[in-house]
C-alpha cells in the first residue's frame, strides 16, 4: 500500500472539475492548495485529521452525504485516520 490517496478527475467543464478521493487507512491527499473555492461531499464518511501549512492539526469527522465548502487558498495534507475505506467527492467551482 501506498500513503498517496487515490484521486481520479471524474468530469471538467468550463466550469467545475469533480473528483473522487479514495482513502485506505492512513493514506494522504499530500499537502496542496486549492485553487478554487471548492465543496466535498463524502460518500462514506470516515475520520481525518487536516494538517494546515503552519503545522496546525484539525480532526475532521465527515458523514457520509453531508457537504461541506471551502474557500480558495486552502492550504492542506488530508490524512485518513479511520479503518477500512473512506471517498469523497469534491467539485472545484472554476468560475
Amino acid at each position: 500500500m501506498t500513503d498517496q490517496a487515490k484521486c481520479e478527475l471524474l468530469s471538467e467543464d468550463e466550469r467545475t472539475k469533480v473528483w473522487r478521493w479514495t482513502f485506505e487507512s492512513g493514506q494522504a491527499t499530500g499537502m496542496h492548495i486549492h485553487e478554487y473555492d471548492y465543496i466535498a461531499i463524502p460518500i462514506s464518511g470516515g475520520a481525518f485529521t487536516a494538517t494546515l501549512e503552519s503545522g496546525e492539526e484539525t480532526e475532521v469527522k465527515q458523514i457520509a452525504g453531508n457537504p461541506y465548502q471551502r474557500s480558495a487558498g486552502v492550504h492542506h495534507n488530508v490524512r485518513f485516520v479511520g479503518q477500512g475505506m473512506a471517498s469523497f467527492v469534491e467539485v472545484e467551482f472554476l468560475s
